[in-house]
């Protein structure tokens, strides 16, 4: 994992000067940056999973519910 950059003050206030004169479309894009997806581990998958079978869960008992409530 590399450590995020250590910026000297006079560095700072050059950036600062650079991304004050962009217009708005330009100063979007100087600001993007892409993050890469992130690998997850045995628990965080674990909960993922719980998560997607609760919304299931929970959807069809939504659908049982306007189902029988209509009838």
């Amino acid at each position: 994992m590399k450590k995020p950059k250590m910026h000297n003050p006079a560095d700072l206030a050059e950036e600062e000067l650079v991304l004050s004169t962009l217009e708005p479309d330009q100063l979007a894009e100087a600001k993007k940056v892409r993050v890469p997806r992130r690998r997850l581990k045995g628990p965080e998958l674990l909960v993922l999973w719980f998560l997607r079978i609760y919304l299931l869960f929970m959807v069809l008992v939504v659908v049982y519910q306007a189902w029988t409530g209509a009838h």
